[in-house]
C-alpha cells in the first residue's frame, strides 16, 4: 500500500480504506507505523540540518496558538464535540444489552467492552433529538458505527456514535457562541459551535453532559 495512504484513503482522505474498520485511526495500522519510522530513522542531509537549525533559532511567537483537542463524532446527522480528556476509547460498535423497566430515556443497557460492562447512553436522546434517518454517506467515502467510551472520575460508559471522525486540535478563535436557533436541549448542554470542513459541529460541554447522565441514571 503506498506510503502516503492516510492522506488519501485514510482518516486524512475519503475515510475509504477498508482497514479503518479495525484500525480505527490511521495511527494505529503498520503502514502508517512504518512509514513514521522510516520518517524518523532517514539521514539528514545539509539542506535539512540549515533547515532545522532556522527552525530552532527563531524566535518563539507571541500569539496564542493554544488549541484544544476534541473528538468530533457524528449522532444521525448532527455533528457534534467532546473534550478529548473524556474520552477513553473508541471502541467498534457491540451488541447493547437492554435493561428492565427504562423505557425510551436516555439509558439504553449495558455493553461489554473488553470484559467490562459499562452503561450505554444515548447522547441523541439525552440531547432530545427527534429520530432521523442517517444521511446518505458522501460518495467515496465509508461511515462506520462506533462506542464513545467516555469516562469522568470513577464514571464509566459508553455513548453509540453514527461515526467518529477523531481527534481535532481547535484554536480559540474557532469556537463561536452557540446560536440560539438551536434545539432547547442541545443549546443547554452545548458550550460553544466549531465550524469544521463546513460543518457546524456543536461542542458538548462535558460537566452538564454527565450530570444530565447522573440524572438519568437515578
Amino acid at each position: 500500500m503506498s506510503q502516503d495512504c492516510w492522506k488519501r484513503i485514510g482518516v486524512r482522505g475519503d475515510r475509504s480504506c477498508p482497514e479503518l474498520e479495525r484500525h480505527v485511526h490511521c495511527r494505529n495500522c503498520e503502514v502508517y507505523a512504518a512509514a513514521a519510522r522510516a520518517l524518523l530513522d532517514r539521514p539528514l542531509d545539509a539542506a535539512d540540518l540549515i533547515e532545522r537549525t532556522r527552525q530552532v533559532a527563531t524566535a518563539k511567537s507571541d500569539v496564542d496558538e493554544t488549541t484544544e483537542p476534541v473528538v468530533i463524532f457524528r449522532i444521525a446527522a448532527e455533528w457534534f464535540a467532546l473534550p478529548m480528556a473524556i474520552v477513553a476509547e473508541v471502541a467498534a460498535l457491540r451488541s447493547i444489552h437492554s435493561l428492565p423497566h427504562r423505557g425510551d430515556g436516555p439509558v439504553r443497557g449495558v455493553a461489554n467492552v473488553r470484559g467490562e460492562l459499562l452503561t450505554c447512553v444515548s447522547l441523541g436522546r439525552l440531547l432530545g433529538m427527534t429520530a432521523v434517518p442517517e444521511p446518505p454517506p458522501q460518495r467515496g467515502a465509508v461511515a462506520y458505527r462506533r462506542l464513545l467510551v467516555l469516562k469522568r472520575g470513577e464514571m464509566r460508559l459508553v455513548c453509540p456514535a453514527s461515526d467518529v471522525h477523531g481527534v481535532y486540535r481547535a484554536r480559540a478563535a474557532e469556537f463561536q457562541d452557540v446560536p440560539l436557533t438551536v434545539g432547547r436541549a442541545v443549546g443547554r448542554l452545548s458550550k460553544a459551535v466549531l465550524n469544521w470542513r463546513g460543518l457546524s459541529v456543536g461542542v458538548l460541554d462535558d460537566e452538564l453532559v454527565f450530570h444530565a447522565i447522573q440524572r438519568s441514571l437515578a
